[in-house]
């Protein structure tokens, strides 16, 4: 599923137009992103759970040259299914 097909079961399911579904949806993505740039951990009771982690800065190797090569540090998005999604699959 993509965005265009998730603005169209919005607006389906609440009877609005194809405009107002993609508002939607682009205000509930916004949301998130903006709680995520805070450093917010975003709770979706059911869904999942979404949070930065993050991660250290390491030491990897080059894979043709087999050198040493430093890896900075940097933050990733963590998502963890809830109870309810896990069991529904």
């Amino acid at each position: 599923m993509n965005k265009l097909e998730l603005t169209e079961i919005v607006s389906n399911s609440l009877n609005v137009t194809k405009v107002e579904g993609t508002k939607i949806v682009d205000s509930v993505i916004g949301a998130i992103e903006n709680a995520l740039k805070k450093g917010d951990k975003v709770v979706l009771t059911g869904f999942g759970t979404f949070e930065v982690k993050t991660r250290a800065a390491r030491i990897g190797k080059h894979p043709k040259t087999g050198e040493d090569i430093k890896i900075p540090a940097s933050k990733a998005i963590h998502f963890k299914e809830g109870k309810a999604l896990k069991d529904s699959l």
